[in-house]
């Protein structure tokens, strides 16, 4: 097994150098403003690229181009359209075809390079942000790219688009053309991260979908910009991605040593456990593994023994995210954080690590676990206190004071627990009576429990089942017995678009540089607009409050003090009883794939596997 570290101890200062240089140093100085247009835009500072770079750190320039790489989805899908609410579309689609104004860099916290744009120019409070389209840009089809369809697709995207889309848009006070290939978006509001999210749209053919209803679901093939065409489709079953040898950016910096694969295919499975097998036979050659202790014993099959699988552990220095068990605040029961908190009490962690986790991986303590953004502990002070101080006598109990997850039990009814758990739903109305828990008037407190028999990006389904079997049994002690409801990805996908749950299984990434996309996940308007990630229902004046200081933030120190005043706010809301993480990823895949030394902070996110991998043959 090969395990890849960062170079030295001073590795995690790539992770942090937006934030920990700055408030060491560079935050005294005066915000950094683009004089001219630049070939990139950092969230603070300069680029970490300069504009003659060759190729992203993280590429590797001198990779063979080729080969066919399997990759295994659960699930299934009815759409190619992956920018619209409606239908379940095929992975793959937005990452392969089609192209935005600018590119992220894994490698920084938060930064765009220009792809589809030339240039990025922006005004010093950042206003505004105005994009120069590369003139070589082109559809696949080979017509060019225009100003006219960059302003199609943002105005279609954020009026009849995904839900994601909107926040984003609602900001934009004017959109213009500057030029015979600029385009400039004049915004509502101070925000400083709204000049690179404007930069990350995906650009669409306006000839394609005109005379159609974009928010329509579809299985016609996009006509996109990007390095992939859509060759053959199964619906619901595999979708396979051909790479254009007439790719109009294939000689930029930006690709250089990227999509290198000449085919990539995604099968779909009905659940993990046929998707593993598939791996095992070699008909997928990737598996990300998501439990400790399959990883040590379930890897003895012929093709790991003979050497035509490699385990490999992949470092990243991001945040943790959130992963666990959502409580749905429209449900009035779960209203209550004594509630929630009670139903996180019963979460004997420590036994359920141990029993299906061998206890070797950390658990996420907050939403930001991992990295220098994560709240502390203890009583909040200084900025975050500040931060807070105006909403102490609405948040609950442990915002500002501190707050910690219970430590659980080694056996497996954690008996402090249950006296805790008790005492908290006695406090909110709830009686044991006759073996069950009840309210005042007798009715009982009972919920269900809806999963995705498919699983998620993060547990398959038999994980997150056997987790919730054993949660099941710790709540019997309580007078609780919810009922576990089972679904294929399509009904999932519809029932929790719509919030119709109690409790779910919940994943959300996050990332070194969280901004606006943070109103989608846990924003007011979430709690009835359907398709946003607020799927707890949380209407905080807080977060909001928090949220609006993190994208108004001129320095990095109020920055990471309104994060962590936010982290405060999420954790001490109880909303989720989180499982555990791993600081790496545990990546098993066929022997001829290969990957650069170089591994970016985002290490084993989008834009790392399959974009920088590529296949070695004999």
């Amino acid at each position: 097994m090969r395990i890849l570290k960062i170079l030295n101890n001073c590795g995690r200062v790539r992770a942090i150098s937006v934030i920990a240089a700055l408030t060491c140093g560079v935050a005294a100085m005066p915000l950094t403003t683009l004089a001219e247009p630049s070939h990139g835009l950092a969230i603070y500072g300069k680029p970490a690229l300069s504009p003659d770079f060759s190729h992203l750190p993280y590429a590797n320039p001198k990779a063979p181009k080729g080969g066919v790489i399997r990759l295994a989805e659960p699930g299934g899908f009815d759409s190619l359209k992956p920018w619209v609410l409606k239908g379940n579309a095929a992975w793959g689609v937005g990452v392969h075809v089609t192209e935005t104004l600018a590119m992220r860099s894994i490698d920084e916290p938060f930064t765009v390079y220009g792809l589809l744009a030339e240039t990025i120019d922006t005004a010093p409070d950042r206003s505004w942000v105005e994009f120069t389209l590369r003139p070589e840009a082109r559809f696949s089809d080979g017509s060019p790219v225009t100003v006219e369809d960059v302003m199609w697709s943002y105005r279609t995207l954020g009026t009849k688009g995904h839900p994601r889309y909107l926040g984003t848009w609602s900001k934009v006070a004017s959109m213009e053309q500057t030029g015979p290939r600029s385009v400039k978006f004049t915004f509502t509001e101070q925000d400083r991260e709204l000049p690179l999210l404007m930069g990350l749209r995906p650009i669409l053919k306006k000839a394609q979908w005109e005379g159609q209803d974009f928010s329509d679901s579809s299985l016609e093939p996009p006509i996109g910009t990007g390095p992939y065409v859509i060759d053959k489709v199964d619906p619901g079953r595999a979708v396979t991605f051909r790479r254009n040898p007439g790719y109009w950016g294939k000689d930029l910096p930006l690709m250089t040593g990227m999509n290198n694969f000449d085919t990539i295919r995604y099968d779909y499975f009905g659940d993990a456990n046929a998707m593993f097998e598939a791996f095992k036979a070699g008909e997928v050659n990737a598996w990300r593994e998501l439990s400790a202790q399959n990883w040590d014993s379930e890897y003895d099959f012929p093709l790991a023994t003979s050497g035509g699988i490699v385990k490999d552990q992949i470092p990243n220095e991001r945040p943790s995210g959130i992963m666990g068990l959502v409580m749905n605040t429209r449900n009035p029961i779960f209203d209550d954080w004594r509630v929630r908190q009670a139903m996180i009490e019963m979460f004997n962690y420590r036994f359920i690590n141990r029993t299906l986790n061998g206890g070797d991986d950390p658990r996420i303590t907050s939403y930001f676990s991992n990295s220098v953004l994560a709240m502390s502990h203890g009583p909040a002070s200084g900025r975050v206190a500040e931060l807070l101080e105006p909403f102490a006598a609405d948040l609950p109990p442990g915002t500002i004071e501190g707050y910690a997850l219970p430590e659980g039990s080694e056996r497996p009814m954690d008996r402090a627990a249950v006296r805790r758990a008790l005492a908290l739903m006695a406090d909110a109305g709830w009686t044991v009576q006759d073996g069950r828990l009840a309210d005042a008037e007798g009715r009982p407190f009972t919920f269900e429990i809806l999963l995705n028999q498919s699983g998620s990006a993060m547990r398959t389904g038999s994980e997150t089942q056997q987790i919730v079997n054993i949660y099941v049994e710790a709540l019997r002690p309580l007078g609780i017995t919810p009922r576990i409801t089972l679904l294929d990805s399509a009904q999932y996908v519809e029932r929790t678009n719509n919030y119709q749950f109690d409790m779910t299984w919940y994943e959300r990434g996050l990332s070194l540089s969280p901004g606006n996309e943070q109103r989608l996940y846990w924003g007011s308007e979430g709690v009835t607009t359907p398709g946003s990630r607020n799927w707890m229902g949380m209407d905080s004046p807080a977060a909001e409050a928090m949220i609006d200081a993190m994208v108004t933030a001129e320095d990095a120190e109020d920055y990471t003090a309104a994060v962590k005043a936010l982290d405060r706010v999420l954790t001490a809301g109880r909303y989720v009883i989180p499982v555990n993480f791993s600081p790496f990823s545990r990546l098993a895949h066929s022997a001829e794939l290969k990957y650069p030394d170089e591994i970016p902070i985002y290490g084993d996110w989008p834009g790392f596997l399959p974009e920088v991998w590529w296949q070695e043959t004999n």
